[in-house]
């Protein structure tokens, strides 16, 4: 009997290693703008949500604990994730021409990747694998968009339902420029920016209608899925997410409504029958929740659910958005296999997003020796190698720069002249020509006070609507220098970089970023004249 069941587990771990030994499918879902609340698996969060797909990775996976992101704002967060890159080593000409202008490199939404660039996408592409994209792009350069002449225009005009179908064939082409095989149901740019009123809604079945069209096509070879949701960021209010025209998206309206994923009629009744109140906040969870479970339904009945991984990430942090406080940089992810990981439930390990290329490499065992990256492989950790307790890891977002090494943070805050000196006059003109293209969208107004403080990420008086909540929210905002021991100030409320007692933490610190910054393009202060 013993010798039986040695056998039959031995021959157990044996189709587990041969399962895992074979080239994995990869699926990187990538959410919008999720709060830590929004997280059943965090302690914020936990119980205040029916999300059971995103608990069951999270139960089965590995929940990488000190995840952290490069730069928390859209954009430049996606390039990290695509690229492996620094945001700043951006070459598209309005992002280079700017850095050359002001002499320092201003991250922001302007970091674009361009089909000359090296692109994860690619890289497995060339190394054999089916590439498929669906959702949300505002990352990848797009030539030929057309600008509607008018914002209140309808979907229904033939002209105007031309023009949606025209950018969004604009969009999919540069999709495919980049290393995508499949690229379908795109947003170029928040639902907000796509150019009319009428189609500034959210539509996520549509996004889960290409993802599971991906999947489902014949694969001989292994495939890799990056899957972009607009949700849970704005427009979150129900006539313009989970209760709008089911047959709006961003290329006008659909002959008919899509049947991918549980019926929209049904949400509010799960919610109330799991005993949890029916809101925006928990009703487009849900909504999001539902995409994925079509997308692990589909590996269920394609045979690939036993070979496929699944990273679910969220943009970047909510709490600091717009900032490299810890609220903004700081943003847990998962990773997910069937059988787990030997890292186990959890890791603390430091990783960055632009650590996710190497890792997806590896994990697709495609040789990237000649290819450099400013990420590094975390799958040695996934798979119970002990992570070192002292990486560094770099910030960058607007004007500001910050490192991370161990409990140790530095965050360094540093205007170009033309930006410090801006006078009245100059204030006045950038904040008006801000407000009058929000106010032609029907979007938020932050201020009218052009005496304001800038921000960290824009050059607009009060700053700009993305990073609102978090201007002047640190009670170290507006200081120039700051330092943080993270074991005793996780919160990030008591700057030490005036104490004399960490004076040589500090130096130690800003010579680090010094060394940092010495790779990267553009100035920074006295730290990179």
């Amino acid at each position: 009997m013993k010798r039986s069941l040695t056998l039959l587990a031995l021959a157990g771990l044996s189709l587990f290693i041969q399962a895992h030994a074979e080239r994995p499918n990869i699926i990187f879902f990538i959410a919008d703008d999720m709060l830590p609340n929004h997280f059943n698996c965090l302690q914020e969060g936990k119980d205040k949500y029916l999300t059971p797909n995103l608990d069951r990775l999270a139960r089965e996976g590995t929940l990488m604990l000190q995840q952290h992101v490069v730069s928390p704002v859209c954009t430049p967060s996606r390039y990290n994730v695509l690229t492996g890159n620094f945001g700043s080593r951006a070459q598209n000409s309005y992002f280079t021409q700017n850095t050359k202008k002001n002499g320092q490199s201003i991250v922001e939404f302007n970091t674009h990747i361009l089909s000359t660039d090296r692109t994860l996408p690619a890289l497995l592409k060339a190394a054999g694998y089916t590439t498929g994209m669906a959702g949300k792009d505002h990352v990848v350069e797009v030539g030929g968009l057309k600008r509607f002449k008018n914002f209140k225009g309808s979907a229904q005009d033939p002209a105007n339902k031309a023009q949606l179908k025209a950018n969004h064939d604009h969009t999919r082409q540069a999709m495919l420029e980049i290393g995508f095989d499949f690229a379908d149901s795109l947003y170029h740019n928040n639902p907000s920016f796509l150019g009319l009123h009428e189609v500034a809604v959210q539509n996520m079945d549509w996004i889960t209608d290409a993802g599971v069209r991906f999947l489902k096509q014949p694969h001989s070879d292994p495939f890799f899925l990056y899957f972009a949701t607009t949700v849970p960021h704005g427009p979150t209010q129900a006539k313009r997410s989970w209760k709008a025209d089911p047959r709006l998206t961003a290329i006008g309206y659909l002959d008919k409504d899509l049947t991918v994923q549980p019926s929209r009629d049904t949400i509010s009744k799960r919610l109330r029958a799991a005993g949890l109140p029916v809101n925006d906040n928990t009703a487009n969870l849900l909504w999001l929740d539902d995409a994925l479970g079509a997308l692990l339904d589909t590996l269920e009945a394609t045979g690939e659910i036993d070979n496929t991984i699944i990273f679910f990430f969220n943009d970047h942090g909510q709490l600091a958005k717009g900032t490299v406080y810890q609220g903004g940089v700081h943003n847990p992810s998962i990773v997910w296999r069937k059988g787990g990981f030997p890292a186990g439930a959890t890791s603390q390990a430091l990783v960055s997003n632009v650590d996710f290329a190497p890792t997806i490499l590896d994990l697709a065992q495609v040789d990237y020796s000649q290819h450099k990256f400013d990420g590094q492989s975390f799958l040695p950790y996934l798979e119970g190698e002990t992570p070192p307790k002292e990486r560094l890891l770099y910030f960058e977002l607007g004007y500001a720069r910050g490192i991370r090494i161990g409990d140790w943070k530095y965050m360094a805050i540093r205007y170009p002249e033309n930006v410090e000196n801006m006078n009245l006059e100059e204030r006045t003109a950038t904040l008006k020509e801000w407000n009058d293209a929000r106010r032609r969208r029907q979007l938020n107004i932050v201020t009218d006070d052009p005496t304001q403080p800038f921000s960290h990420l824009t050059a607009i008086p009060g700053g700009g609507d993305a990073e609102r909540k978090s201007t002047g929210s640190y009670p170290a905002y507006f200081e120039r220098d700051q330092l943080y021991n993270l074991a005793d100030d996780p919160n990030e409320q008591s700057n030490l970089a005036g104490d004399a007692r960490h004076a040589s933490v500090l130096a130690e610190m800003q010579a680090a970023l010094k060394i940092q910054l010495e790779t990267l393009p553009g100035s920074f202060g006295e730290l990179k004249p």
